[in-house]
């Protein structure tokens, strides 16, 4: 194989994870061709990104995607068994909490004309918090596993509506293995639910959440919602503290007792310092683990920031929202090897275990010295520009 079509030290990465003994060796090269591209300047997730860094044409690589038979559900329990391997076995050397951080997000797509032929499969409106309106594209679950700042993707799952985010959570959870220590499930409000919350227990997690502000909580018997609660609250009460979590400092009401779904919990109502019963800066979370003090559920809520970057390298560096391929199998299948090649860039260097955005650095001088390396060993062999080029171009 033409070395410029092919990377040593990816295809080390892919040889610890034993690839070789369900994939054949034509859809590694597949594999390593898309991986490769990742780190090559321009990437925007197309097939002709794909075939820039291959020796068969675009075509192929989108087949292999589409319609190949390569065991891509083998490919998929092999990543997600090893992260579970690292991050547990992180957990039993540190002693340190497994952060279990779910959220979801859009892969925006431009809708299609009634009269496409070939629209993208499985694409759906969907309501987007971050640009306050409704999207076209496909709404993945993301699901990570952290300990002691080792951060890796655990599953990218499809929100097709056959299944609920709930549901799909709630299957993700039932595959785990139990927790070696302490652990805690970090997400937003939309996921603090008592049908995760009771199976998460189980499993050694706790739930570290946000609240929507309409939810019911008791206090002194008193059955009110947060928000309407929140309306009394005054800064000298003595149940409010002011609290720096993130760097920055907040009023803060401790509640401890019994929600319409959860026998007992720590609920916490939150305003910034500056904006103390400003409607809109109005923030509850919850704790399942009622022997945490104030301080540590903010700092380890802060965790579930991980999952924001994830997503936000995901689109910026992996072109997660911007894969030129049209099928459901082959987005899934994309969305697949794009969690390798984080995996490979979070645990593969030099270094060992690191943040993507190092590990991304990291390969893409890597390939290109290889690829540099190469042109240079062709040169003193005496092959002629034009030849070189006709590989590059």
């Amino acid at each position: 194989m033409n070395s410029l079509h092919n990377s040593a030290a990816i295809y080390n990465c892919l040889k610890k994870l034993k690839l070789g003994s369900f994939i054949s060796d034509i859809n590694i090269r597949h594999i390593i061709s898309i991986m490769l591209s990742v780190f090559i300047t321009g990437f925007k997730g197309k097939t002709v990104n794909f075939a820039s860094v291959s020796d068969c044409h675009r075509t192929t690589v989108a087949h292999f995607l589409n319609k190949g038979k390569w065991d891509s559900d083998k490919l998929h329990q092999t990543l997600k068994s090893n992260v579970v391997e690292i991050i547990y076995n992180e957990a039993r050397r540190s002693r340190k909490p497994i952060y279990l951080i779910v959220d979801d997000t859009i892969a925006s797509h431009t809708k299609p004309s009634s009269k496409a032929i070939h629209p993208i499969e499985d694409a759906y409106f969907h309501m987007s918090h971050l640009k306050g309106h409704t999207d076209y594209g496909h709404q993945a679950v993301g699901v990570m596993l952290s300990c002691n700042g080792v951060v890796l993707n655990y599953d990218n799952v499809m929100y097709d509506k056959t299944k609920s985010k709930i549901e799909i959570v709630k299957s993700i959870i039932d595959e785990l293995p139990e927790a070696p220590v302490v652990s805690y499930f970090l997400c937003d409000s939309w996921y603090t639910s008592a049908k995760l919350m009771t199976p998460l227990i189980k499993k050694g997690f706790h739930t570290i959440g946000a609240l929507k502000t309409n939810r019911i909580i008791y206090p002194y018997g008193i059955r009110t919602s947060i928000k309407e609660f929140a309306s009394f609250m005054r800064k000298q009460d003595s149940n409010i503290s002011l609290v720096t979590a993130g760097g920055r400092q907040f009023y803060v009401y401790r509640y401890e007792g019994k929600l319409n779904d959860v026998e007992n919990a720590v609920v916490l109502i939150t305003y910034p310092q500056n904006a103390f019963q400003s409607p809109n800066a109005l923030r509850a979370f919850i704790s399942t683990d009622v022997s945490l003090s104030t301080e540590e559920i903010l700092m380890h809520y802060v965790g579930r920031w991980q999952i924001e970057l994830f997503f936000r390298e995901s689109k910026n560096k992996l072109a997660f929202d911007k894969c030129q391929v049209r099928s459901a199998q082959g987005i899934k299948r994309y969305w697949l090897i794009m969690s390798l090649t984080h995996f490979v860039c979070c645990t593969c260097t030099e270094n060992g275990y690191c943040n993507f955005t190092e590990g991304y650095k990291y390969f893409c001088n890597l390939t290109n010295q290889e690829r540099l390396h190469y042109i240079y060993k062709c040169v003193q062999r005496g092959v002629s520009f034009d030849e070189i080029w006709s590989w590059v171009a």
